[in-house]
Order: structure tokens, then C-alpha cells, then sequence
């Protein structure tokens, strides 16, 4: 077989499809998985468990189930595992294309081991039923005491290694998210994207950008695993109504298309997977996509209720930055968030999370995010932040904006012009008078490091009012980055500075000496190896309440969070 080889005493590689397949990447029966036997969250037995002792793999004891082994046609430049033992990722260099792939590795089957995985697949579903009523049990320790039941029952004596491989495959497809389960659990992927049938996945890592794995689907198969998707995310997908946008359960974005109608090579989908804990401000920082200077800018602008948009093209960390300067929300000003997809977190216990819904029922009502945005300004936030503006919620926003609430949001756009535009344009018809209420735009982008690309930010700008002579909105560049250097440099001027130390009664030399402070604090975040979200949120939250006791523990910023 192209591209790798099955090693293993007895085991018969099972594959298909016309992407050559790695170790591991099994043909096992998920088309005998019918939609509505794996997609809700719990179940019960019809009939009593397995009484016996269940022994769990343990790599340290048993050893590796994964026998990868690569052509001469691939060159090894990266490996690690995912589930130590049982699932592998390889990134290798294909020769032949001069493109690095990436190889999953999961346990190969045998004939005999494919055949009573299959048996159990269909033997399971019937003794398993669902129920969203019932309190959550351990799914993962009911699956394999029934697993290991109907083993009993069919009289066989089975090798150990055997059963963690039929344990491993149940669990993947019963209570994870199937052939795709891997790279769910895989923190080094940003996206998923299946283009169609036969198709190989593509990814976006977080080391090796775009890359291609050998990981493709069959028709059946991909539907079947397109309405797990859907299920799971809480909505509904057919042939008639064959697109939706989704928030699967642990927060990934998901966009799916079912069928060839729309997509002509089959079922598509892309999840855009988030980290459960977003990334701080000092991880921006170690990231190269903030500098501290720009990060105490933020801090001090959120402090003193200035309005923010984060603007950029797609993946350009968007909704990331917005995500991470929001720690410097005061701890305890009411804060509402408005999404289509949920996609912010706050570490904030003053904080009403609204997202959109589609309408239950026909003639139901739709809830939409000028709905959430109408209710929001009934409800008193201090801050409001918005996913991302793209309707006619822009002319609401912009009102909560020139009424006194500082307010965060996105946009599509590649520059400070082009998002002027854009807002005083059909569909959202922001009149220029109201968009002078915006302070800060931050222009964010996927630029070229060398040969990596990279995160930045462009150029942070503030919208300095209009100008009286010409009617135009006259904007102040703060923060310039040069692409040569990959450095930021701070222009000198900055209204929103003056601003502040005006209405604090600071003088220049005060104003300085804070910057220069919480500058020190920042550094000393990052030195300290003080990265993680709740770590850092605790420590913004300290300063705003006592920035002395802070400061006298600059040495050792963990005894603030201890």
C-alpha cells in the first residue's frame, strides 16, 4: 500500500477509498451505525452489566497498540501521540509532492478482530437505548461492562490486546465523534475541513499550517457522521434544509452542507475547533501577536469605557484578541455577550452569555441578534460585546455605543477604510455622525514570518471624531507593526491617552508612570512562566483592586494568586 505499511503478526490492514491510507485508519463499521444510536449525550441498559473486573489499557503496562511504519516515499519530520498507545499522529514529507502530511495512526484490525467489532456494534444497539431524562451516568464504565457481557456471552476467550482495541474503537464511535475523534482531541489543530467525498480532510495546525491527511470518506459513511454533527450541536440538517451553522458541545464552530446539492462533491464540513481555555494576553504576547505596549494601551482604554473593533480577515485571531484584552473588563461590571455561535468566554461571574436561535417550529419564532441586542440594552451592561457585526444589529450597537456603553465586537475587513465603508454601507447603514462613537479599531492579519505565517496586528487606530472642514472621520494611527522587524512600534500619539489622563487628573509624568507599570507587571507575567487564563484574569482582577499589593509582589506574581 502507498505511503505506509501495516506491521503486525496476523493483522489484515482493512482501507478503502482512493487516498492512501496509513496504519491504523481502519475500514471498521460505521455504517452499520444508524444516526440514532450514538448521538445523544446519555444512556441506560435494557439489561444488567457485566458483573466482572474490567481492565483498562494502560500504555505503561501493556504497550503500544500502534505499529506505524512509513515508505521510503515519506520522510519523517514530526510525531506524537494523541492517546498514548492508541492513536499516533505522524507528520511526514511526502517526496513525491514536496508537501508535508499528516499521517494518523490508529490499531489495526484483523480479520477475526473486524468481524466481532462488527458483531458487537450491532448487538450493543440492541441492549442500548437513549435517554435525555435521566441523570448523566458514566457512559465510557456502562459501555464496556456491557461490551465485555456480550463477549461472555458468545464463549470466546479473547487476547488482552484484542480488548483494548475493540474498547478503544466502541468508545471512539459510541461516545466520540467517530473516524474524526482524534482530531477533536488533537490541541494542535485550529480547523477541520472535509472539501467532499474521497476527499482527504484538510487541517489547519498550529505548527505546519494547511496540511493534508489520509484521512477520507465514503459517501455513506460522511452522511452518517454529517448528522452525528448536527445532533450533537442540537440542530437539525435533511436534503431540504441542508446548511446550518452550529456550536458543537465543547465549543467548536461548525459549518456543515449535507448532500451534492449545494456542495457538488458531497457532504462539507469545516469545525473551527477553540481551546477550552482561550488563550490570556501573555500568550499573545510569548505568541508575537501583541506586544506589551499595545496589550497596556488595551488595559488602560477597556479600564476608562472605551468601545473596541477587532477587524481582519478570516482566522486572522479575531474573536481571540477580543477574547483575551476582555480580562481587562473590571471584575465586577456587568458584561453581555452577543453570538450567532457561541465562540467567547469570560472569566467574569457578572456575565449574561446570549446566543442566537433558529425558530422551533414552523410559525415559531426566530430569536436574532438584534433581538439580543435590543434585550440587552434593557438589562443595564456596563459592556456588550458582539460576536462579530454583519446586519442590521450595527445601527443598534452603534446607539448603545453613543449612549454611554462601551461595547466590543468583529468584523470582516482588511482595513481601517474598508471597515468605514463597510459600516456606513447597505446592509448595516451606520450613519458617520454615530460611528465617531467607536474609539479603537485594531486591524488584524495572517501575514508571512520568513516562511510561517503568522498572527499580527497590523496597526491600532483611533477614530479621532470628524473633521468639521471635510465631513471625514479623522483616525490617529497609534501602533504601526513592521513586518521587517516583526516589531511594534508606538507613534507618540494617542487621544485616547490624553483623554485618560485628563479625566483621572493624571499628568504626563503620572500617565508614564502607570503605562510603565503595568508594563512591568505584564513582562513580569511572561518571565514568571504566568500564562494560563484564570491565572492571568486573577492577577488583572488583583490590580484593578489593590495594583499596590501587586506591585510588591512583582518578584514573585504567584503569591497575588495563591
Amino acid at each position: 500500500m502507498e505511503g505506509s505499511e501495516s506491521s503486525g503478526s496476523g493483522s489484515t490492514q482493512k482501507t478503502g477509498g482512493e487516498v492512501p491510507q496509513q496504519t491504523g485508519i481502519v475500514n471498521t463499521p460505521e455504517t452499520k451505525l444508524k444516526p440514532d444510536a450514538t448521538y445523544r449525550h446519555y444512556f441506560r441498559l435494557l439489561q444488567g452489566t457485566h458483573k466482572s473486573a474490567i481492565i483498562e489499557y494502560d500504555f505503561e503496562r501493556d504497550g503500544t497498540l500502534v505499529t506505524p511504519r512509513l515508505t521510503d516515499n515519506y520522510e519523517l519530520v514530526d510525531q506524537y501521540w494523541i492517546e498514548k498507545g492508541r492513536s499516533l499522529v505522524i507528520i511526514a514529507l511526502n517526496r513525491r509532492t514536496n508537501q508535508k502530511e499528516y499521517l494518523l495512526f490508529e490499531p489495526t484490525l484483523s480479520d477475526f478482530e473486524y468481524e466481532l467489532l462488527e458483531r458487537l456494534y450491532e448487538d450493543l444497539r440492541a441492549v442500548l437505548i437513549l435517554s435525555a431524562d435521566e441523570i448523566k451516568k458514566d457512559r465510557k464504565r456502562i459501555l464496556l461492562e456491557k461490551m465485555h457481557a456480550l463477549v461472555d456471552d458468545y464463549g470466546i476467550s479473547l487476547e488482552t490486546s484484542t480488548l483494548y482495541k475493540l474498547q478503544y474503537f466502541l468508545i471512539r464511535n459510541f461516545i466520540g465523534w467517530s473516524r474524526i475523534d482524534p482530531l477533536m482531541k488533537d490541541t494542535h489543530l485550529e480547523d477541520i475541513s472535509c472539501d467532499g467525498n474521497k476527499v482527504p480532510l484538510f487541517l489547519y495546525h498550529r505548527t505546519y499550517r494547511n496540511i493534508k491527511t489520509n484521512i477520507a470518506f465514503e459517501s455513506e459513511v460522511l452522511n452518517s457522521l454529517a448528522i452525528t454533527l448536527a445532533q450533537r450541536s442540537g440542530k437539525h440538517i435533511s436534503t431540504g434544509s441542508p446548511m446550518i451553522d452550529a456550536t458543537l458541545p465543547e465549543g467548536s464552530r461548525l459549518q456543515l452542507t449535507l448532500g451534492t446539492e449545494v456542495t457538488t462533491r458531497g457532504t462539507s464540513f469545516t469545525i473551527r475547533k477553540f481551546r477550552e481555555e482561550p488563550f490570556s494576553p501573555v500568550e499573545l504576547m510569548e505568541n508575537g501577536t501583541f506586544y506589551a505596549d499595545a496589550l497596556v494601551y488595551f488595559w488602560l482604554a477597556i479600564e476608562n469605557n472605551k468601545s473596541l473593533l477587532f477587524i481582519g480577515g478570516t482566522a486572522s485571531g479575531k474573536t481571540t484578541s477580543l477574547n483575551a484584552v476582555s480580562l481587562f473588563i473590571p471584575p465586577v461590571a456587568k458584561v453581555v455577550s452577543i453570538e450567532d455561535t457561541r465562540e467567547i468566554t469570560l472569566y467574569h461571574d457578572n456575565w449574561i452569555a446570549s446566543v442566537t436561535r433558529q425558530a422551533l417550529s414552523e410559525g415559531g419564532n426566530a430569536i436574532n441578534m438584534f433581538d439580543l441586542l435590543k434585550a440587552a440594552m434593557r438589562q443595564r451592561p456596563e459592556f456588550i460585546l458582539v460576536g462579530e457585526v454583519r446586519g442590521v444589529e450595527a445601527q443598534t450597537l452603534f446607539q448603545a455605543m453613543n449612549t454611554g456603553h462601551t461595547t466590543f465586537s468583529t468584523m470582516h475587513a482588511g482595513s481601517v477604510d474598508a471597515a468605514i465603508h463597510r459600516l456606513e454601507s447597505e446592509p448595516l447603514n451606520v450613519p458617520r455622525n454615530m460611528v465617531q462613537a467607536l474609539n479603537i479599531i485594531s486591524v488584524q492579519a495572517l501575514v508571512y514570518h520568513g516562511i510561517e505565517r503568522v498572527r499580527r496586528v497590523q496597526e491600532i487606530v483611533e477614530i479621532a471624531g470628524i473633521d468639521p472642514s471635510t465631513g471625514n472621520l479623522r483616525v490617529n494611527t497609534v501602533f504601526t507593526y513592521d513586518p521587517v522587524r516583526d516589531r511594534f512600534s508606538f507613534t507618540g500619539r494617542s487621544q485616547i491617552y490624553s483623554d485618560i489622563a485628563e479625566k483621572r487628573g493624571w499628568t504626563r509624568e503620572q500617565l508614564e508612570s502607570e503605562i510603565q507599570l503595568r508594563k512591568k507587571v505584564l513582562e513580569e507575567m511572561k518571565t514568571q512562566g504566568i500564562r494560563d487564563y484564570i491565572s492571568v484574569a486573577t492577577l488583572f482582577h488583583a490590580y484593578h483592586i489593590d495594583p499596590a499589593n501587586v506591585l510588591a509582589h512583582i518578584a514573585d506574581l504567584r503569591q497575588v494568586i495563591q
